[in-house]
């Protein structure tokens, strides 16, 4: 029952982190000159706007139950939703540009990390165990999603923002791998779970104990 319950903390802290990260992206491309997003409809807090059946239902879905049914299967906390849609011609300066959105996702999750974590520095008492497993929960995914999200996989932020790196031609080879990006991330999370989930815990820790003081990855 209490590998239910963490779940479903975790269930809430992916639709929060989602929801701001996707609304914050939208809002940094609509601000640096780029209309597409709003002109889509991506410039709201509804989550329909974004919502991927792959993405936001079932990768997380799955993750969900291994936490759930206590396998001793934790993969990080993953989800994505269908990319706000962008523009580089309207963009003043392109390069720049892409990158400041390209970062504003993961950098939207790291700072609701690092707000939870302060807030467990805030209430770290046993009389406040619920709280603490809330704020612990809330904490370790948004930190996940922000490094699940910068990882070079087509489609996702890393590989954006690897791909302004790349010459032209690879740039392109690259770009055109994001309508694979059910499958690697299936790959990702599943067949190479264990490289995988060593990285992003390893880096999550790292962050967990620069914001509230001890580690939150499981094991």
């Amino acid at each position: 029952m209490e590998s239910v319950r963490y779940a479903a903390y975790i269930a809430g802290a992916m639709l929060v982190g989602m929801i701001a990260r996707e609304y914050v992206r939208a809002f940094v491309a609509t601000r640096l000159g780029d209309p597409t997003p709003r002109l889509w409809g991506r410039l709201t807090w509804n989550p329909r706007s974004w919502f991927d059946p792959f993405g936001t239902g079932l990768v997380p879905g799955l993750i969900l139950v291994l936490w759930a049914t206590a396998s001793g299967l934790y993969p990080p906390p993953a989800a994505y939703g269908k990319p706000a849609p962008v523009d580089p011609a309207y963009l003043k300066r392109p390069v720049r540009d892409q990158v400041l959105i390209g970062l504003a996702g993961p950098s939207t999750n790291i700072v609701l990390g690092v707000v939870a974590g302060i807030g467990l520095r805030l209430v770290a008492s046993p009389r406040a165990l619920t709280a603490i497993e809330v704020l612990v929960a809330f904490e370790l995914t948004q930190f996940s999603l922000a490094i699940f999200h910068l990882l070079p996989i087509p489609g996702l932020d890393g590989a954006r923002l690897v791909g302004l790196a790349l010459p032209p031609d690879a740039a392109r080879v690259y770009r055109n791998g994001d309508k694979y990006l059910p499958l690697f991330v299936l790959v990702a999370i599943f067949v190479l779970a264990g490289p995988i989930s060593r990285l992003v815990y390893g880096l999550v820790d790292a962050l967990c104990q620069l914001s509230s003081g001890f580690r939150c990855a499981p094991g």
